[in-house]
Formats: structure tokens, sequence, C-alpha cells
């Protein structure tokens, strides 16, 4: 069977301490509870500069500078352990400093709610221009600023909100209806810095593989904002929006929403949409969630830690035909967890990993790399979350063991050789099992492994509609050449028959009036 391919994937960071200060739900939250809080005081001098956050291990694997692996080998604190080489470019993507994003908030804006001071814009400009993946036209849009007077005079009446660098207010981000809540100045930076931070992903996606926007057809978007008005809260489209700002004119799309598991469920759809034949290249892609930047920062400051959270994270996966070569996405082999299932740890991950390996006799051990929730541990841990992945590697190979297919003395070496260390920003669907797609790609292609599975998961019970949990899971593996069609008739062969049989018709009917 021709599975569809993962042509290129593609992952962005953009460092956003003052978004994380003034807009991330933890702070927003403790401002409402008490303005003076001590929290919000301290905060500030644990807050990292652009440096310091490109050289931080973690993000420099997210971008593709580093393997994985390669965290095992530096000690931690990972943060008092930075990589003096770092670099803001990788193999999959960028690092995005803060000002040049409220720069491209202001590009991705269509409706005039960005504002930024003039003598900012003036300092922008020239750093947006250098970009490998910026226009003209980008430019354009950026506009020449306006003056620091009107941006205060909004921001003072409530009208907007502020965008700052550190004390200094650089531009605000404007209501977009005086009654409707899900069009307030709040939730418009949040929906615009998710469609930035997105737009930013797929057009490097776009550039660093050579992709012509023109191919895409379709785009399906996977975060955990919703856009929409009072009418349809969320009724979308981030998908379109994003699509059209990367100058793919010949794709639509639509929004996937699951939580935490909404980039897999994309994935499967996509993979499905190729195989069927309806598209041909699908792009899956989620930009970054600004409510939960700094969402540990409590635990994070109590520790003396810097606070890790202050970055957005993007992602852009092309699926794609089968060209005999990329990685494919086996579609008969998809785990998913049933509303039947259960919630205990056990039952979703039998759901998850062993089921779909069930169908084809395949035992655990059987795949070389599993990619579950990939959170960073040193987020998570001062939380009281401990190591997320670890847990769901030491739960795999415990269900291995339990289903004889693993000794329970290889228990630890299963999760050293088929799990990975986290990397990646507590973003809800950013970690969920999508940062390793680009890798996964990349070892395959070069013959390191054969197989992974991708696995995201959800808690659907934070909407109050239900208690359920959620996921799903896919396996990437080695392309094991176009297969050929089977034998079929072609169009012109069966309008021949077609005309055949009409024709032994008419002679017929003709025969008989005779």
């Amino acid at each position: 069977m021709n599975y569809p391919v993962i042509k290129a994937a593609s992952y962005c960071l953009v460092h956003t301490p003052n978004l994380m200060y003034h807009n991330g739900s933890t702070q927003v939250v403790e401002r409402i509870r008490d303005e003076s809080s001590e929290y919000l005081k301290k905060l500030k001098q644990h807050i990292r500069n652009f440096e310091e956050a490109v050289k931080y291990p973690p993000n420099q694997v997210y971008i593709g500078n580093m393997k994985p692996e390669d965290l095992s080998k530096i000690n931690q604190p990972w943060y008092d352990n930075p990589v003096e080489d770092a670099q803001t470019s990788g193999e999959f993507g960028d690092i995005i400093p803060e000002d040049v994003f409220y720069g491209f908030m202001k590009i991705v804006d269509a409706f005039d709610l960005v504002l930024l001071e003039e003598s900012f814009v003036k300092e922008i400009k020239p750093k947006i221009q250098q970009m490998a993946y910026t226009t003209e036209e980008d430019i354009a849009r950026i506009g020449e600023g306006v003056s620091i007077g009107k941006i205060e005079e909004l921001t003072h009446s409530k009208d907007a909100e502020g965008l700052y660098l550190g004390e200094r207010m650089v531009g605000c981000v404007k209501k977009a209806h005086n009654i409707d809540e899900t069009l307030s100045a709040h939730v418009m930076v949040e929906n615009l810095a998710t469609k930035a931070s997105a737009v930013l992903t797929l057009r490097m996606l776009l550039q660093k593989n050579n992709i012509s926007p023109e191919e895409i057809d379709y785009v399906i978007e996977t975060s955990e904002e919703a856009c929409g008005d009072m009418n349809q809260r969320g009724g979308g489209n981030f998908a379109k929006a994003i699509a059209a700002m990367a100058g793919c004119n010949n794709a639509t799309g639509c929004d996937i929403r699951a939580f935490c598991a909404g980039p897999a469920h994309g994935i499967v759809n996509a993979a499905s949409l190729v195989q069927a034949g309806v598209f041909k290249n699908v792009v899956v892609l989620g930009g970054g969630a600004a409510a939960k930047l700094g969402m540990n920062g409590k635990d994070h400051v109590k520790k003396g830690m810097p606070v890790l959270e202050d970055v957005l994270g993007g992602f852009a996966v092309l699926i794609s035909e089968n060209d005999g070569k990329n990685p494919v996405i086996r579609t008969d082999l998809v785990g998913k967890h049933t509303v039947g299932a259960g919630s205990s740890p056990q039952a979703v991950i039998t759901s998850l990993v062993a089921e779909p390996l069930d169908k084809e006799g395949r035992k655990i051990p059987d795949v070389d790399r599993y990619a579950v929730e990939m959170q960073n541990p040193e987020i998570t841990r001062p939380a009281g979350a401990g190591d997320v992945p670890q847990s769901n590697y030491k739960m795999i190979g415990a269900l291995a063991v339990k289903r004889n297919e693993l000794e329970r003395r290889e228990l630890m070496n299963f999760v050293q050789t088929h799990g990975m260390p986290g990397f990646a920003p507590t973003q809800g669907h950013i970690p969920s099992g999508v940062p390793f797609i680009g890798f996964a790609r990349k070892f395959i292609l070069k013959g390191e492994i054969n197989t992974a599975m991708i696995i995201g998961k959800g808690s659907l019970f934070l909407g109050r509609m239900t208690d359920l949990f959620d996921g799903v899971s896919f396996i990437i593996e080695k392309n094991a050449g176009k297969t050929p069609q089977e034998k079929g008739l072609d169009k012109e062969e069966i309008k021949t028959l077609i005309a055949r049989a009409m024709k032994e018709v008419a002679e017929k009917l003709l025969n008989s009036t005779q």
C-alpha cells in the first residue's frame, strides 16, 4: 500500500518574557488577586535574556541543533550548563526574539488591532528585513508606527493591552469589539500570538525545505486557542488565516481541537486525506499558547530558578503522497483511546501502544523510539509533576513486561534506548509527541532507526463537558518504496468500454425494432 509520507517538519521558538509577565494566565490571575503580589515583584529577577534562552540546551534540541539524547550528556540543571556555541538558527527552525515577534504580530494583523510605537518600528524594521522568510509586503504591513501618546491613551482607557520590552511600552493590541469578550484585547493578544508563531513556523518549513507555498493544498491548525466571536466562540479559521500569510494561495484548511492531543489527531486526519487522494500536500501545524507562558512560574521562583516557560512553541509537518523515499505514516496501525477504554494509566497505554501493534503482530520493543509527552522535566519537576516523559516510558516498558515481551531486569534499559529526555516547552499541544517527528524523519532517512511511534494525549475534562481522557497514536517507519498500483482500468479504458457498451445496446435496440 502507498502510505502517505512525512516530507518535512519545522519547529520554531519565540522568546517572549514580557508576554509571559503580562499575559501568561498564572500572572494575570495573580495580578487580579493582588497587584502588589510578592511573586510578581520577584518574578522580574528570574527572567532570562534572549541569549540565555538561546543557549538553553533543550531549546537547541527543539530547533534541531542537538539530538534529544545529547541532553543525557549534560549535567542538570541544564540552565546552569549553557551551550556556548548555540545558534539562533537550526536545522528545523529558528529562535526568534520578542521585539521581532511584535513586528510579526503586526504583520499578521488583518484588522489594524496592533499598534507599534514609531521609534520602535524604526528599530525592528532592519532586523525583519534581514530575515530569510520575510517579504517587502511584510515591511509595508508594519507601517511607520504611531505616537506613544496614542498607545498610552488606548491602554489607560482599557481599550487595548500593552506590549512591553522591560519597562518600555512599545505597542498595544486593541480590542476588536466594545462588548464581546471573545474579541477583547486580552483574547486578541493570545490569538495574534498563536497566528504569528504559526506563520513563522510555516514559512520556516517552506523556506528551509525549498517547498513552494503553491504546492500546499490543505492546512490543519491544531493549537489550543480558538478564534471566533460571541456567536461562534471557536468558529475558526486559524488554518486559512495562517495559510494566507504564508502565500499558500492554493490551500484551504480547518482547525482541529483536542487539547494536547490535537496535533496527533491532525496528523492522522491529514494522512487519511492524502492517502484517500483528496489532497496531495497537507500541512499540520500549531502556534504557541500565550496563556501557558509562566504557567509554573511560582514554583520556579520559589526554587530560585529562572522562569523557563518564557518561550512560545510552534511546529509544522508536511504530509504528502508516497515518494518512495521519505518515512511513511502507517494509517492501518493507528492507536486510539476509545470512549470505553477507561482512564487508568494501563488502559491508556494499552489502547495507544499495544493495540495498534497487535494489529500486525508486533511487540512493544519492536518500535525503535517512542515519542510521548515530551515536556522538559526541569519545568515540571519544581511543580511536583516529576519527569513526565520518563514516567510514560516506564509505563510502556512495564506493559511490555506484563505482556512477556520484555524481561523485568531490562525495564530501565528499555527506557533509555526506546525513550529520550523531554525537551519541549510546556505549551500543552506542543510537547505532545510531535517535537520528535523531525528527528524521526531524519533518523529513519539516515538508517539510524526504522520505526517510531508518536503518542498524543489530551485532557478533555478540562473543558467541563466530559470527564473523559483522550489520545491518538501513529507509527512512522522506513519507506519500503512505492508499490505498484493494483491492476485496474485507467480513465481512457473506462471511456472506451462505456462507449462500446452503449454502441452494443443501441445496435440491439435498433435490431429489435426492425
